[in-house]
């Protein structure tokens, strides 16, 4: 059996980029840059006015001002500012030819329609230089970044309006189990809705994948093996839950070998998430997850985004974080390493949430945050330091 962090490293060093496409500015969104993106201009690509109010001579500052003209952002200057001149400019307008300092209107008394005075002690230069931002050729963005709004902006300011980006991995889920019915079905007395697969679905689109869901595998082997070798033909990755354990009917392992695909774990020492199983052909990767939701969305967190990630060349680093427990929290099994759902209080402590175990799927639904145990701890005392992970 492996730690957490070896099944990481095991699936971090398969993963290989599966191509890329450019896509418009408005679709970018959380895509991953595949190339560096420079800038085509100096930014300021002028020297221009970082507040409101009149250009002038800083020699000046002591004489009564004419306005010579007035300076709209967006407007060039038709005049230069000679001694005892100035022009009223506003934010981001261009600074015009022999001013070297904008006073703000705040620190200026108004004499007439057309004079001004400095009326205060000092004052910055109020003044953006050219490139003092950004200068022509400059990397502004580099690959592996997903694009956040800010990036967007910054592609935009650069002109870059059509981004290489790395393709979304086509992602394949299949449920199995004979207590499973789809959730507009009302369960016999032996049955429970699938709701791991539609977990996965939306864990899978928040991660910018395609998710493709190809219903639910009975525990049969010809039902589990047709599934699987669909999803393998059109999927980039293939996410099993359930089957993957010690049962009679956990099928699933067995039939990844019958379809070319090598198994490098099958079992990890956390909890939740023991009978995780990785798995790797030429053209496909196949993770097994357990079949109870609390387990199957933490492995998927902790493994296979980061992992998807990875395909589109970016390292995930979701925030991890100590805070103090707000209360004792212990466990009776602590041999391996566990994850828990938790919230964050507003005094900044970790709060964990009412937990039955790996089939309580409510307990996720007020958590902000997996709190963790390493292994050979049984309790983590009120006040204690605990390494969180943000969701």
């Amino acid at each position: 059996m492996i730690t957490q962090n070896q099944a990481y490293k095991i699936m971090m060093a398969q993963t290989r980029l599966l191509g890329s496409e450019q896509v418009g500015l408005d679709t970018a969104l959380n895509r991953v840059l595949v190339e560096d993106v420079c800038s085509d201009m100096d930014m300021p690509p002028f020297v221009k006015a970082a507040m409101d109010g009149y250009a002038c001579r800083r020699e000046d500052l002591a004489n009564d001002l004419q306005i010579v003209e007035i300076l709209k952002a967006g407007e060039a200057p038709r005049k230069s500012i000679g001694p005892n001149e100035c022009a009223k400019i506003m934010t981001g307008g261009m600074v015009p030819e022999g001013a070297d300092c904008v006073i703000i209107v705040e620190k200026t008394a108004t004499l007439d329609a057309n004079t001004v005075r400095f009326a205060a002690e000092s004052t910055t230069d109020n003044i953006c230089l050219i490139g003092e931002d950004i200068q022509v050729g400059d990397v502004v963005l580099l690959a592996g970044t997903r694009l956040r709004p800010q990036h967007v902006a910054m592609l935009a300011s650069v002109g870059c309006v059509r981004p290489r980006v790395a393709r979304k991995p086509r992602v394949g889920i299949i449920a199995t189990g004979d207590e499973l019915v789809e959730p507009d079905v009302k369960p016999d007395v032996s049955q429970i809705r699938s709701s791991n697969s539609h977990q996965l679905v939306a864990q899978l689109l928040n991660a910018d994948a395609i998710p493709t869901y190809y219903g639910i595998a009975r525990d049969t082997e010809e039902s589990i093996d047709v599934t699987l070798k669909k999803a393998m033909l059109e999927s980039d990755v293939v996410l099993l839950s359930g089957g993957v354990s010690m049962g009679d009917f956990d099928l699933v392992p067995g039939i990844m070998k019958a379809n070319g695909l090598t198994i490098l774990f099958d079992e990890i020492a956390i909890q939740p998430g023991k009978p995780t199983t990785f798995a790797v052909s030429d053209d496909t990767w196949c993770v097994g997850l357990p079949g109870n939701p609390v387990a199957a969305f933490t492995q998927f967190e902790l493994l296979v985004k980061p992992f998807l990630y990875r395909l589109m060349g970016h390292d995930y680093c979701p925030a991890n974080l100590r805070l103090p427990m707000a209360r004792t929290h212990t466990r009776q099994r602590f041999a391996r390493e566990s994850w828990f759902p938790a919230r964050i209080t507003d005094a900044g402590t970790v709060q964990p949430c009412e937990y039955h175990g790996s089939a309580h799927i409510e307990s996720l639904c007020e958590a902000d945050c997996l709190g963790t145990m390493p292994a050979g701890i049984a309790s983590l005392d009120e006040g204690t330091l605990v390494a969180i992970r943000i969701l």
